[in-house]
């Protein structure tokens, strides 16, 4: 039989096949579909992509909780074939069967991916089933116009999933994985996943809830929410695919000269005093340092956002210091609201505040209220006061700690925000917490902006976000798993990506074992896009006084120097190898800041032909013509590694390899592997 392919008219049309009654309509681009309580909507949204919503209330809701932009103008077929509708945009189609359930295959008809449908059907086509499981379920909340919404799709045999934002897991492929759709300390929940058969795909919903990339179907979940959204595209190749999601979510900013160096940080240096000597002493070493951090509690109350006179006297006398010897200041900004705070009584009567759905208002550990960044009013306050205590006084990068935020327990039930309750919006409280500063910076007329955030969600590149995995452990386990954090968020566009070398809590400067550690971190850590050291160092040492900033303690030193001269000349080595390497990392800035480019990428990412490249996980590509091959496991001192296709040339040893096969080299304490496509990087090798 041949098939149908009548072109769909403007005013739309009417289906009455085997009992479902179906109104398709076009206006413009967008092809709606009414069905009983369901209004579909599918649209095109940037070349190659479609965005789909549905909902059962009316109408859709504005514009505001999307990570999506604007679209470009594109050109679609919209045509009737054996009995569905098809919409074409370039190299996409979707499908829309008579039940509604969508199909969407590449330009040669390949099937991307296929919406998951159980029910009885008596179509040619179709499979029939006496489940009666739809591919869109909407469970209402009681007196409300919110529900439980559950998409479920279809598995793929053989596909491959990557993505997600950061996870503390070692699995670099998602695929089996069961993953939270929230915000927690060292969690980023980032829902866009590129998949080997061709397609990204964006969950475009902001709210709690769950991913099941399972063997048998595929669910995602949102607890609370008031419609489907999500964006999809085609491409040939990765790089296609996540050229396409950084169009349609943005890029990031061109990263400032001083952000491709070295970044120094503990928590936390007390005094103003404290972190001149220890850029002073940097500076004596001559050791190459660009960026030095002023951590929490320098303030005399959370929310106050100021620093603590007592301990830091004349930070603008800090700052020009600091910059006469090439440094730039980092400060950290905390969301957080003491009741002591002088800013607490008029930020609670003007709603400046995340409110709680019941009872007494708690707040990040049950101490301190939470600003409510969901309110552009309340963004606006809090950056002025930025602007008046840190800004003016020539600070012009900050650490937004505390992104995620870190409510009480994470009971996400119990906080509401301006722009609606936690359960339906909360995970795009990073986003509008980077938005706060970088507009705030920008009406400033500053330009490469880049700030430090503990979480993001899809988007939050375009607001100067550089995020690093948060508060993690030091040792070779956590190690594991933040290389895949850092390749999956680079997949999930955010390219500017980094992490506490030697981890954050348990590492003791006076254990060995905690050396080899914060060794093979910092080797990692030269070849990551941001290149910091931070730790919460043991053994622990008392404030300073009995109030203000003073009262909370600091770990114990964390300099290169502090850990004897066998760790010193190692990370000597790493510090001036990063310094030889940065016009090559300023390269890759541009091309993440121009095209969305991760920086630091899987194999398959520059390699995608090579199947053989798919299943490797504990390598990665530093831009196109450095492969790295941490070492991720204690007393390890040589590691086998896979070299795509062409000819290396080991920075170590200066052996060329043919590519294509794997290959065992050495690997001492004070080698990282490291391989350079020969006629690259003369400098090196």
């Amino acid at each position: 039989m041949k098939s149908k392919r009548v072109a769909l008219d403007a005013a739309g049309a009417a289906r009455f096949l085997w009992g479902i009654f179906e109104m398709i309509t076009q206006k413009g681009n967008k092809i709606y579909r009414r069905q009983d309580k369901e209004l579909l909507c599918i649209e095109p949204w940037g070349k190659n992509s479609f965005r789909v919503r549905a909902t059962q209330r009316y109408e859709f809701v504005p514009e505001d909780i999307s990570a999506l932009l604007p679209p470009q103008e594109c050109k679609v077929k919209v045509f009737e074939e054996d009995d569905c509708t098809v919409v074409e945009n370039g190299k996409i189609r979707c499908e829309i069967t008579p039940t509604g359930k969508l199909r969407f295959k590449n330009q040669d008809g390949k099937l991307l991916l296929e919406e998951f449908e159980r029910i009885r059907a008596d179509y040619r086509k179709e499979y029939n089933s006496a489940l009666e499981i739809v591919p869109r379920t909407f469970e209402p909340h009681q007196n409300t116009d919110n529900f439980r919404l559950t998409v479920r799709f279809e598995p793929i045999d053989g596909e491959k999933l990557y993505g997600m934002g950061q996870y503390q897991q070692p699995y670099l492929d998602v695929k089996g994985c069961t993953l939270e759709l929230a915000q927690r300390n060292s969690q980023a929940s980032v829902p866009f996943v590129l998949s080997n058969n061709g397609y990204g795909f964006l969950w475009n919903n902001p709210a709690i809830g769950q991913v099941s990339f399972g063997k048998n179907v595929t669910e995602w979940t949102a607890v609370s929410t008031k419609q489907m959204d999500y964006w999809i595209t085609a491409g040939d190749t990765p790089a296609e695919i996540e050229e396409a999601y950084a169009d349609a979510t943005g890029k990031v900013p061109m990263m400032p000269d001083y952000g491709t160096g070295f970044w120094q940080c503990k928590l936390r240096y007390m005094t103003q005093d404290e972190i001149l000597e220890v850029a002073r002493e940097y500076k004596r070493r001559k050791l190459p340092i660009s960026v030095i951090v002023v951590d929490y509690f320098h303030w005399p109350n959370q929310g106050d956002w100021k620093f603590d006179t007592d301990f830091w006297p004349d930070p603008k006398a800090m700052v020009e210091e600091l910059k006469e010897m090439g440094i730039e200041l980092m400060v950290s900004i905390w969301p957080t609201v003491e009741e002591t705070s002088e800013n607490y009584k008029e930020m609670e009567e003007l709603g400046y505040l995340t409110r709680s759905e019941h009872g007494k208002r708690l707040g990040q550990l049950n101490v301190a209220s939470v600003i409510d960044v969901t309110n552009p009013d309340a963004r606006k306050y809090v950056w002025e006061k930025i602007k008046k205590n840190y800004y003016d006084l020539g600070i012009k990068i900050f650490w937004l700690d505390e992104a995620e935020p870190e409510l009480t327990g994470y009971e996400f039930s119990h906080y509401r925000y301006f722009r609606g309750a936690d359960m339906e919006v909360g995970n795009m409280y990073p986003k509008e917490y980077a938005r706060m500063a970088y507009e705030g910076m920008e009406e400033e007329g500053q330009e490469n902006i880049v700030n430090l955030l503990r979480c993001a969600w899809a988007g939050s590149q375009k607001y100067g976000t550089l995020v690093w995995s948060g508060d993690i452990d030091s040792s070779f386990r956590s190690l594991r798993s933040q290389l895949a954090a850092g390749l999956n968020m680079g997949i999930s566009g955010l390219p500017w990506w980094t992490t506490d070398i030697g981890g954050f809590h348990g590492g003791n400067i006076n254990d060995e074992k905690f050396k080899e550690v914060l060794v093979r971190w910092f080797e990692f850590g030269a070849f990551c896009p941001v290149m910091r050291l931070h730790g919460f160092r043991e053994p622990f040492i008392p404030g300073l006084s009995e109030s203000g900033g003073g009262k909370h303690r600091s770990g114990s030193p964390n300099e290169v120097w502090t850990y004897g001269d066998e760790v010193l000349r190692i990370c000597t080595k790493y510090l001036e190898l990063r310094e030889t390497i940065r016009p090559y990392v300023t390269e890759l800035m541009k091309e993440a800041h121009e095209k969305g480019t991760p920086v630091m990428r899987p194999l398959f990412y520059d390699y995608p032909e090579d199947t053989k490249v798919w299943e490797i996980e504990d390598e990665y590509m530093f831009g196109p013509d450095m492969l790295v091959a941490p070492i991720l496991y204690e007393d390890m001192r040589e590691r086998t590694l896979y070299l795509p296709e062409g000819d290396w040339v080991d920075i170590n040893s200066k052996t060329e390899y043919k590519g294509g096969d794997f290959v065992t080299v050495a690997a001492p304490l004070d080698t990282l592997p490291v391989f350079v496509k020969r006629g690259t990087h003369p400098e090196l090798v």
